[in-house]
């Protein structure tokens, strides 16, 4: 278990839910980069995905990859952000 609730400071919450359609498909290329750019996310901007363990943070990468926008996959995520003393954590927005 993680030992802090949090996130990493300066992130931007993306559920992979919006990801996909009522079919469960990933959405239409256009509709992903309007979402994205919704909350900052355009060409030239540096992003990296992290989640709680890693799993749905591969798929965040997967569709900016689908989109052309280059993204870090941070695998460790929010359990090894949380895990590693001295790191910053914030919490609520």
């Amino acid at each position: 278990m993680d030992p802090i609730a949090g996130h990493i400071p300066g992130a931007v919450n993306l559920p992979t839910t919006v990801h996909v359609d009522e079919r469960g498909m990933l959405r239409e290329p256009d509709a992903l980069r309007r979402t994205f750019a919704e909350r900052g996310v355009t060409d030239g901007v540096a992003v990296g995905a992290y989640c709680g363990s890693g799993i749905t943070a591969a798929h965040t990468a997967l569709v900016l990859a689908e989109i052309g926008i280059d993204a870090k996959l941070f695998h460790g995520s929010w359990s090894q952000w949380s895990n590693t003393p001295g790191r910053p954590v914030a919490t609520g927005e």
